[in-house]
């Protein structure tokens, strides 16, 4: 496998999480007794942090706060919104959340330095929600010179896609930047392409930006998991149970009434409506247990990371993967 080059500049810092951090550590570090979300008054025992992105991939979840789906199933939950997925892992990693969803590819590369993350469940996965985004004066990857990335996910796919069209990632420059930025930054000329969830791809073309291939184009999907720690999972199983049973029954609303769910999306991240119901259609959600190909893929995935020289192992997947865990506390996972 070729080493895929190291992002070499950073054009957004970290104080969104920062600012993340320092909100949520005015709760209380560790603890589960802040207010609960609306909708779940009836549900008894302490608030349930869980940390989101703030784009369709995460309908289900709001989907669920909106319908009260987690009063329902017995639990109290508060959503707490990050930029990034992986700000909401570094949340939990920090005891500042108790649970968070996340790409499968992301949470591999924080691995090693938070090695109490464990994952109960897939609940979607797609290879044509990323999407490859090219500038308006870019008319062919060969004139690629510079993509932006966002650390994980993003990064991989970028690798990948240059790659697939036999160009080596050490001759391009990966610019490290914040999702709402890149599309901006692409207009400018700043950077020539990216690879990136919606709405960025959305909005790249709103901008005069071309959308060139998913990334199930060139062989590559996400799959996004459940995630806690090995702590916290240990004291509190039942809760974890109604969690994921109230996720699967999202889930499965998501997929079978779009609408409702592209409606609490809007409600929660003001993305439009239209947006969101594309999105679910590019996306598969269901909750389901690992397979033997997923943890082969995420064994990749681990050899990327250690490739690139950010780790100095490699992450231990099998460790963070708990394989049965849905099919033993869920029905029909």
């Amino acid at each position: 496998m070729q080493t895929p080059s190291r992002p070499r500049r950073l054009l957004a810092g970290s104080a969104a999480l920062t600012a993340a951090l320092l909100t949520l550590a005015s709760c209380g570090a560790g603890t589960t007794d802040s207010t609960a979300a609306g909708g779940e008054k009836d549900a008894g025992g302490p608030t349930i942090r869980i940390a989101v992105g703030i784009d369709p991939s995460f309908a289900p979840l709001f989907l669920a706060d909106a319908q009260g789906l987690w009063a329902e199933h017995g639990v109290k939950v508060q959503l707490v919104q990050f930029g990034k997925g992986g700000e909401g892992v570094d949340a939990l990693g920090a005891g500042q959340v108790q649970l968070a969803g996340n790409s499968d590819t992301t949470t591999i590369g924080v691995l090693q330095q938070t090695p109490s993350l464990r994952s109960l469940l897939v609940y979607e996965q797609s290879g044509r929600y990323l999407k490859v985004v090219l500038g308006p004066e870019i008319k062919s990857a060969a004139q690629i010179k510079k993509m932006a990335v966002v650390p994980g996910l993003s990064e991989l796919a970028a690798t990948r896609f240059l790659e697939s069209k036999g160009i080596d990632p050490e001759t391009v420059d990966l610019v490290t930047a914040d999702p709402p930025e890149i599309p901006a930054l692409t207009r400018k000329g700043d950077v020539d392409a990216y690879v990136l969830w919606e709405p960025w791809p959305t909005k790249g073309v709103a901008l005069g930006e071309q959308i060139l291939e998913t990334t199930g184009d060139f062989g590559l999907s996400y799959s996004h998991w459940l995630l806690t720690t090995d702590t916290w999972l240990k004291d509190n199983t039942a809760t974890a149970v109604k969690v994921a049973q109230a996720l699967q029954e999202a889930a499965e609303k998501t997929e079978n009434d779009p609408d409702a769910a592209a409606e609490a999306t809007k409600k929660a991240t003001k993305i439009p409506t239209a947006q969101t119901v594309n999105a679910i259609k590019e996306i598969d959600f269901a909750v389901r247990d690992f397979t033997a190909e997923d943890l082969k893929a995420y064994d990749d995935t681990a050899s990327f990371y250690l490739g690139t020289g950010k780790v100095k192992a490699k992450p231990d997947v099998s460790t963070a993967v708990l394989r049965g865990w849905s099919t033993e506390h869920l029905k029909g996972s």
